[in-house]
């Protein structure tokens, strides 16, 4: 069997996360999809994959041939397209990863508009609170906020989001509007859950001061959309990013708290695999945004 085909089913497997999926992909059948994993397996002398009958998953030795062959496939498909003359036409389909708060109407726009102005690449755009495995789960690129990347990975700093402090003008009438940051302390607080209940800080802009506070949560979720779901329903104070709630502060269905303060601000970084040549659709996407963030983005 021709081992390049073999690693090509082996990617697509990965990718696909199916035997089944990887196998209509690629026009083959199941069990020649069988087959090409098991000649690779018995070339390399090690096993790639573990698989059940309701899952497959990389062994330590898969994940590491599965990200180096990604480099060496990137370099063959650069190099076939290069002598096409393609290597610059964004194209074909672009797997995103991204938070499930980026279901607003402000990132809704830039991908519409991404859209229009390649319409030859397709984004497939998962939204999902976990940290995947861009290599293993197949995603070309995730949009996340700031954190220390794995050394395989690239981090392109694309902008600043503001969370803000917020409640509904129905909690403030109950309750009463909180001017300075003590005065939480005597307020019902939606959290989410990866916050340190004990230790939250926030900066006066002005004065450069920070204050640690110690809120009384009445709700916690991990999940931003339901926590700014709450606090429009009034259970009580909490922050979300800024582009969530844009059209409820212009609506004034939410009221914006303690405005001189820095509540959270988070750096969102377009992050992908770390390869020699990147993907004409990846590099227009991530430049896309870099353009359309303009003095917010950073890098």
């Amino acid at each position: 069997m021709d081992t390049l085909t073999s690693i090509k089913v082996f990617h697509q497997i990965v990718a696909q996360g199916s035997f089944t999926k990887a196998s209509d992909a690629l026009s083959i059948s199941v069990a020649m999809a069988s087959k090409h994993l098991a000649h690779l397996e018995k070339q390399l002398g090690t096993k790639l994959l573990h698989r059940n009958s309701r899952n497959l998953h990389l062994t330590d030795a898969g994940q590491t041939y599965y990200q180096q062959s990604l480099y060496a496939l990137q370099v063959l498909n650069h190099a076939a397209l290069q002598a096409a003359g393609e290597t610059e036409r964004p194209q074909g389909v672009l797997k995103i990863t991204m938070p499930r708060w980026f279901a607003n109407p402000k990132v809704a726009q830039i991908l519409v508009q991404f859209q229009q102005k390649y319409p030859d690449v397709v984004l497939n755009l998962s939204l999902s609170n976990q940290m995947v495995d861009l290599v293993a789960d197949g995603f070309d690129l995730a949009l996340r906020l700031a954190h220390d990347p794995k050394p395989t990975l690239i981090s392109r700093p694309l902008a600043v989001v503001d969370f803000y402090l917020l409640a509904s003008p129905d909690y403030l009438a109950r309750y009463g509007t909180p001017t300075t940051p003590d005065e939480l302390i005597d307020h019902h607080i939606i959290l989410p859950t990866y916050v340190k209940m004990d230790n939250l800080s926030v900066r006066h802009l002005a004065a450069n001061t920070t204050h640690t506070i110690r809120p009384h949560a009445v709700m916690m979720s991990n999940d931003t959309p339901m926590n700014a779901e709450l606090i429009r329903q009034g259970v009580g104070i909490g922050y979300a990013p800024s582009w969530l709630v844009e059209q409820d502060l212009a609506k004034g269905e939410l009221v914006r708290l303690l405005v001189d303060y820095d509540i959270l601000s988070a750096q969102l970084c377009a992050v992908y695999v770390d390869r020699a040549f990147l993907r004409a659709n990846v590099r227009a996407f991530i430049d896309f945004w870099v353009q359309k963030m303009g003095s917010h983005a950073n890098g």
